[in-house]
């Protein structure tokens, strides 16, 4: 779809887009809430289930630069529409096989399927919509930022409802509903005649490992990266164990991811007006420090406050860190090429990082050094943006 397309097959295509979006945080963010209950059911420590969030986002880098293969090898759409079944068919075996060992080998494959659309709906955003990448981006970031904030909200509620097992899986609805969608979106067209075009490949790029500027993206995106799975993996216990239930501790995570998805596609939108990126780097992280100064020092009156604010830092980092590439970038094949090489490497940095909080928190018994950390991520943050736009 070229955007010279008519508006009944471009909104088509837009929609599709949104829906495989809200598929690429639910198997994750569903996690979060239920981390307790997993915990205690399955005698697991803090370390093992922290696990649960730390391999799918390690498998996210560690496989991204697959994105490549499966473009070459089945297109964009097929390779699409093929993982996002595996989404759906391994978010439903959560519930049917509530095992350990099966929610961790759920969570590789989910992750090896996100890490390798990722890259891939940036290229086709590139591709299609070259001259509206901020807004479409702010579509496809909206979409995840929903699909963490209806899983982050709702699991909670089936949990009560069904078990935690049922309330991981019934995620599985979405991945069919995208699926759906995806596998009838209108044929792309070739601008001016109308004709149908034949699903394309990309072709690979020049390689950007060698690029300095590259590496400074990889690093932001990796820091940005560890700040949102480690708030959406910790955030409902450090609600906790500043005294509030599990239920409410899971609306305090619904609130951050509410107001996240409003920033999402809000701030995008400005960016024409104010395209100053580095700007936007100081002003969402000014909020997120905020959020994370009220978790070190105020009470528990402090926890929903303290969640908005990070919400609006998560939720301006994300649509940033996913346009550097496309901003460098003067094709789809070298914007396939730079995003999977910073999202590879940037969700290799942050994989560990839930991992390294819940062994940290199994030896302090308390979520100080985790809140440390968290201003170390804003402060690596604002580095490597700064040596971006001094290189710009």
């Amino acid at each position: 779809m070229r955007e010279a397309g008519n508006k009944p097959a471009l909104a088509g295509v837009i929609f599709a887009i949104l829906l495989v979006a809200l598929n690429l945080r639910p198997a994750i963010s569903s996690i979060g809430p239920m981390l307790e209950p997993i915990r205690t059911d399955l005698a697991l420590t803090n370390g093992q289930v922290s696990l649960l969030t730390a391999v799918p986002v390690l498998c996210m880098g560690l496989f991204a630069p697959f994105a490549i293969v499966f473009n070459r090898r089945f297109g964009l759409k097929r390779s699409i529409g093929l993982l996002l079944a595996a989404i759906g068919v391994f978010t439903l075996g959560r519930g049917f096989w509530p095992s350990y060992f099966n929610l961790l080998l759920s969570s590789f494959f989910i992750g090896i399927a996100i890490a390798i659309i990722g890259p891939m709906l940036s290229a086709m955003i590139k591709r299609d919509f070259p001259n509206r990448t901020a807004s479409l981006i702010g579509v496809y970031s909206f979409g995840m930022g929903l699909g963490a904030t209806l899983a982050a909200g709702l699991t909670s509620v089936v949990y009560a409802a069904a078990g935690w097992p049922v309330g991981l899986a019934v995620w599985s609805g979405l991945a069919l509903a995208a699926l759906i969608v995806w596998l009838r979106m209108p044929e792309r067209k070739a601008a001016g005649n109308g004709q149908a075009m034949p699903e394309d490949t990309l072709a690979i790029g020049k390689s950007p490992w060698k690029n300095l500027k590259a590496w400074y993206m990889l690093l932001f995106f990796g820091f940005q990266s560890a700040f949102f799975f480690s708030m959406l993996t910790w955030l409902a216990p450090i609600a906790i164990d500043k005294g509030l239930s599990v239920l409410a501790a899971g609306a305090v995570v619904t609130v951050m991811t509410a107001v996240q998805i409003v920033c999402n596609i809000s701030i995008p939108m400005l960016f024409s007006r104010y395209p100053d990126r580095f700007f936007w780097v100081l002003a969402v992280l000014a909020f997120g420090t905020a959020g994370i100064l009220l978790l070190m020092f105020a009470g528990t009156w402090a926890v929903w406050l303290a969640a908005a604010l990070i919400g609006v830092a998560l939720g301006g980092l994300f649509p940033i860190a996913l346009l550097m590439p496309l901003d460098a970038t003067g094709s789809a094949d070298e914007a396939n090429s730079w995003a999977a090489m910073t999202q590879s490497g940037g969700y290799l940095i942050s994989a560990f990082m839930p991992f390294i909080i819940g062994v940290v928190y199994d030896r302090t018994g308390n979520h100080d050094i985790s809140l440390w950390l968290f201003l170390a991520f804003v402060f690596f943050m604002i580095l490597f943006a700064y040596l971006l736009n001094r290189k710009a």
